[in-house]
């Protein structure tokens, strides 16, 4: 296959209009609105808006441009405009006039309305943003007619898990990185464990690293444009020290979570491969959602573009709520050790960016063979094309 779609500017330029200002793109979950009049903003670089999130008084999530429509001020933000805030209001007020915005969006105070000519304050609320729910998860579409419900386009692989308690994981551990390299060249990292024994051969076992050791995925599978990938897994423990760092012997915990946690919850998709042992299954959900449930905990990422080589990597590990100390540190310790995983490849991804771009108007190599192994790797990025070149056909002038 050829990387042409994570090295071209003018391919960027098309996929933010066609995939991300189309698709339905998880943005946060319900806990991080607990009340009424909880809210979030999220900066969206990929769809260059800036969005509120906010829980009203009959208890629904709604979101809306972060636009004041008076004058075009930023409506929500404290010291620094281009900076994501949260916390809890009774309204929303502009800074700039004063004008007034009820929790669901609607003009409720305007600064000497006698000023204005004819105002109907009932057609200057907020421009809402299509918001759904789904297990907790909450989605935005910039679409103004989505194409799909969003349970319609999560389809049946994913929404399998709708009886998975994400509700009862609330520790959460989190972090961000900017990245130097395309978001899907990143993503592509999680689709495939080939690469584990070479880049991460600290935390494999020996008998993996010796040369043509075999590593692999027991199951894959597509469901429309998302992707699902399980692999066995054994818990640590009952492995050879060899393969843990001395802080994951010591404390009990690292690269697969807590030795000991929560029984896995039953979900008819956690493990649609059956695959015994089973370890993880990662359910990614396009363009840039990924959720990697493990036993009794799960793990996060976003991929955020903010060029057509650049984009924010988003994580979070997700575990029930420490009642010791030491489950604290278990939990804390898991933490660290998968974000010094992910680190791994953050730090090899920018040097895949570089070469790729070599000779960007005639590429230097343009044609790469995918094993079977990386099989969504080649689907993510068939789906991407995919989709732009719809988008293109839908605005190609009459005739052509």
């Amino acid at each position: 296959m050829s990387f042409r779609d994570s090295t071209s500017p003018e391919f960027y330029e098309l996929e933010r209009e066609a995939v991300f200002k189309r698709a339905w793109l998880n943005i946060a979950r319900v806990e991080e609105l607990p009340r009424v009049g909880s809210y979030l903003t999220r900066e969206i670089d990929a769809a260059k808006s800036s969005v509120i999130v906010v829980k009203g008084k009959d208890k629904q999530i709604r979101a809306f441009y972060n636009i004041c429509r008076h004058r075009g001020n930023k409506l929500v933000w404290n010291d620094f405009p281009n900076e994501e805030v949260k916390g809890t209001c009774r309204q929303f007020t502009c800074k700039y006039h004063g004008w007034r915005y009820d929790l669901d969006g609607a003009l409720k105070f305007v600064q000497q309305p006698g000023e204005f000519f004819d105002l109907d304050t009932s057609q200057f609320g907020l421009k809402p943003i299509n918001c759904e729910v789904w297990n907790g998860f909450i989605f935005i579409n910039f679409d103004p007619e989505p194409k799909w419900s969003l349970r319609e386009y999560l389809g049946p692989m994913i929404t399998a898990l709708d009886d998975y308690p994400f509700e009862l994981m609330t520790e959460r551990y989190e972090f961000e990185a900017h990245n130097n390299s395309n978001w899907k060249i990143f993503a592509d990292a999680f689709q495939e464990y080939y690469h584990v024994p070479s880049l991460h051969s600290q935390q494999v076992p020996s008998a993996v690293r010796q040369p043509n050791a075999t590593f692999e995925c027991g199951h894959f599978q597509i469901d429309g444009p998302h992707r699902l990938v399980s692999t066995a897994g054994t818990r640590r423990w009952k492995l050879a020290p060899e393969y843990m760092y001395p802080v994951e012997r010591v404390t009990r915990s690292g690269l697969v979570g807590p030795w000991r946690t929560p029984e896995t919850h039953f979900s008819a998709g956690l493990n649609p491969g059956g695959i015994e042992p089973w370890g993880i299954t990662n359910f990614q959900i396009f363009p840039n959602l990924e959720i990697l449930i493990y036993h009794g905990w799960y793990l996060l990422y976003r991929y955020w573009p903010t060029s057509h080589n650049t984009h924010k990597f988003e994580a979070y590990t997700a575990f029930h709520p420490a009642r010791t100390v030491r489950e604290r540190i278990e939990h804390e310790v898991a933490a660290v050790v998968l974000k010094e995983f992910a680190l791994q490849d953050a730090g090899m991804l920018g040097g895949t960016q570089a070469a790729l771009e070599y000779g960007l108007d005639e590429p230097i190599v343009d044609e790469f063979p995918l094993s079977d192994q990386e099989i969504l790797v080649r689907h993510l990025h068939k789906v991407a094309v995919d989709w732009v070149e719809a988008y293109k056909a839908e605005h190609a002038p009459v005739g052509v």
